[in-house]
């Protein structure tokens, strides 16, 4: 890798004086909270823009490393040019491989279609790809978008990184021990095994492709109802993927950079990154590359015996030899502790069908001896016959433990399928037996209905209703959608079964029917009843409308001759004869 570097390194004198010029002025124009719209632009007094904490679902590359090059001073061209203002440009600066073009691409039409409200940008995955793994290392895909060689990260064990046990034994990392990140958009196993998507139709979740991982990473920026058109949540969405304000601004500058245009080369072409956060070492493509053991000092020497005492024994006697060396300890991490899972005081998790769960799941790591476990990692699972999800449209989600070893899980959002379903708390990277909630999703229910006119409902005998009955549902004085009802010409208020006289609606083939079912408010809680017909039978008549939940509304009609003081509607024969 390191001659690949080289080639592109290779540059004259002018070129390095600009490369310098540039560096300098990109960082001026990264400094804290500066964006799109002020790139190269300084905030008012040098002030910083505050930076929003990051997501609570966890991490996507366990804070790996990352490369830190800048894009190249020059705007991004439709097509890559030789020259620029006179100075050689490399034939990769600043353009994406072609499959992995695509993939970003493809990636934001799916989540334009699955999550429309996120407004997820296809620049900000290439923003990040670059930042990971410098755009899949130039492109070194195969036509399926697989990498040539798998892209890892080094090895989490807490030596100048992360410490991550492992979470996949070794599965995608190669690692049984610790966890690495993988793959283009350097995804830590843990959050591959519930963000990770099929990109490219071949029915496998493969972290080492980019068309998954471009997926898996717009699914995971859009999680938690972002919606990345908002500067707080693109913030929080980069932050959620590496919790570092050097990693933040980078990104935006690169995102910046994308939007202003760009272009595609060919695979295996693109420009390889050389500088990484971890002091430029390169990133390994196999587990035995990374991480060489460090060469142990020699001993040192044993201190010469000064001359024998009479009787004593040899002048110079044999050096002992050293002790052997005390093997290292793992260290022990926050997760190493957890004993036990407690359900920190969760509320009965009930909601209707397409709302909101007002309560939320938390979940206490504890030891042995019952103290709260801090920064552990808690993943929650839904499962079971449902609809459900978490804010965001996610089945899965990843929070760490705070202060008092307490993890939340995302609010619930109820579908549309009724009755229970179960979310499961587990520890990220420790066996440990998780803890079950179960929630339940009830129908669409109505507080309140009412006639949407005060208009008197009035027929002659024979005759039809001028007027539709129409009602408005409401729970708790918002809109009432999809609320199940039914209609009932009743004999009396004390006696509701289906009258046999009197007013009634026709079926399809035009049959006189007292009793319609299966009726539903529409989005706006309005349900609109078929005509009315009314029979000989003449008097005052009552239409009982019930929802789910029992709420119901009496609603009045009159049938009378053309004599009485009410307003009858034309008999249909009247009306085809005027």
């Amino acid at each position: 890798m390191a001659a690949h570097f080289g080639r592109r390194l290779r540059k004259g004198a002018a070129t390095t004086a600009v490369a310098a010029a540039a560096v300098a002025a990109l960082s001026a124009s990264q400094a804290p909270g500066s964006t799109g719209e002020d790139h190269g632009r300084q905030t008012t007094a040098g002030a910083s823009a505050p930076v929003p904490a990051a997501a609570s679902t966890g991490n996507a590359t366990g804070n790996s490393p990352y490369y830190t090059d800048l894009p190249p001073l020059n705007s991004p061209k439709p097509s890559p040019s030789p020259t620029t203002a006179g100075t050689p440009v490399a034939e990769g600066e600043g353009g994406i491989p072609a499959t992995v073009l695509d993939a970003y691409k493809k990636a934001e039409a799916e989540l334009r279609s699955s999550k429309p409200g996120c407004n997820l940008p296809w620049q900000l995955l290439a923003a990040i790809g670059k930042v990971e793994s410098g755009q899949a290392e130039g492109g070194r895909v195969a036509a399926d978008g697989t990498t040539l060689t798998p892209i890892l990260g080094p090895v989490l064990d807490g030596n100048g990184f992360a410490l991550i046990k492992d979470t996949d034994h070794g599965e995608y990392d190669g690692s049984a021990e610790y966890d690495r990140a993988v793959g283009p958009m350097q995804f830590i196993p843990s959050t591959w095994a519930w963000a990770g998507r099929d990109g490219n139709g071949d029915g496998k979740k493969d972290p080492n492709n980019v068309y998954d991982a471009a997926l898996a990473a717009g699914h995971y920026l859009c999680s938690n109802g972002r919606d990345l058109s908002h500067e707080d949540d693109l913030h929080g969405a980069i932050l959620s993927y590496n919790n570092s304000q050097d990693y933040l601004n980078l990104v935006l500058s690169w995102l910046d950079y994308y939007r202003k245009g760009t272009h595609s080369v060919p695979d295996g072409s693109g420009d390889l990154p050389t500088h990484r956060s971890d002091q430029g070492t390169p990133r390994t493509q196999s587990p035995q590359h990374s991480n060489p053991p460090k060469a142990k000092p020699a001993p040192k020497p044993g201190k010469p015996s000064g001359p024998g005492k009479p009787g004593g024994g040899n002048e110079n006697p044999t050096p002992k030899p050293p002790k052997p060396p005390v093997p290292p300890t793992t260290p022990q991490t926050p997760t190493d502790t957890v004993d036990h899972l407690q359900d920190a005081d969760t509320a009965q998790l009930t909601a209707m069908a397409g709302h909101a769960f007002t309560e939320r799941i938390g979940t206490r790591a504890e030891t042995k001896a019952d103290k709260s476990v801090a920064k552990v990692r808690i993943r929650f699972t839904i499962s079971g016959d449902t609809d459900a999800t978490f804010t965001g449209g996610e089945t899965v989600a990843t929070v760490t433990t705070d202060a008092q070893g307490v993890a939340h899980a995302p609010a619930l959002q109820a579908g549309e399928k009724t009755g229970d379903f179960k979310v499961t708390a587990t520890v990220v990277g420790r066996k440990v037996k998780g803890v079950d909630y179960t929630a339940t999703v009830t129908e669409r229910v109505a507080d309140t209905l009412t006639r949407t006119s005060d208009t008197p409902l009035t027929c002659t005998p024979g005759g039809e209703f001028a007027d539709q009955v129409q009602v408005k549902a409401t729970y708790k004085g918002a809109v009432a959608d999809k609320v199940a009802a039914t209609a009932t010409l009743i004999k009396s208020p004390l006696d509701t079964t289906e009258n046999d006289k009197g007013p009634y609606f026709k079926d399809k083939n035009g049959k006189p029917v007292r009793t319609l079912d299966a009726l539903q408010t529409d989005a706006k809680g309005l349900l609109t009843l078929p005509k009315l017909y009314a029979d000989d039978s003449t008097g005052t008549f009552l239409l009982r409308i019930t929802t789910t939940g029992g709420t119901t509304l009496t609603v009045e009609l009159k049938v009378a001759a053309d004599d009485t003081s009410a307003s009858p509607s034309p008999s249909p024969s009247a009306s085809s004869s005027s």
